[in-house]
């Protein structure tokens, strides 16, 4: 059996609609492919060749979100006492006091473009918050060396 893949509500949600989104950008892509092709007189034509690509770069896509949606588990609300998937962590650097708010997600799910930055449980960081609790200290290995965090907040 296909290993499951564990996402929030708002995580399965987001990959439905990439997928809706790139089901429209393949339909698009397959327009133009046959327009070219049409039109073409020399199948070596450079623009075809890169319509194809682009095609298969969109199927290929879809593909990989149709198994991730297939294999889906939507977890329920995380708890708020300790770090676990789906946990919304506020970290704060107890030398400087900047703060900094991540989402313990799957990898499937993972994304620094949004915010809360959603950060993968299988990642450096992730590994290093599971299990932890409002106001522990943990240290983490950043490409600058080791960083000391305090918890200073944990919400599903």
């Amino acid at each position: 059996m296909a290993r499951e893949v564990k996402l929030t509500k708002a995580g399965y949600e987001r990959l439905m609609q990439q997928l809706l989104q790139e089901r429209e950008r393949l339909q698009e892509a397959t327009r133009i492919l046959q327009e070219l092709m049409e039109s073409s007189d020399d199948y070596d034509d450079s623009g075809l060749e890169a319509a194809k690509q682009e095609k298969a770069r969109i199927e290929a896509r879809i593909d990989s979100l149709e198994d991730i949606l297939s294999r889906a588990v939507i977890i329920e609300g995380a708890t708020t006492e300790v770090i676990g998937l789906g946990s919304v962590v506020e970290l704060e650097d107890p030398v400087t006091g900047e703060r900094l708010e991540v989402q313990v997600v799957s990898p499937a799910e993972a994304s620094v473009l949004e915010t809360p930055m959603k950060i993968s449980d299988a990642s450096p960081m992730g590994k290093a918050l599971l299990g932890h609790r409002e106001g522990d200290v943990l240290s983490l290995d950043t490409p600058k060396g080791k960083k000391e965090f305090r918890v200073v907040s944990v919400r599903g």
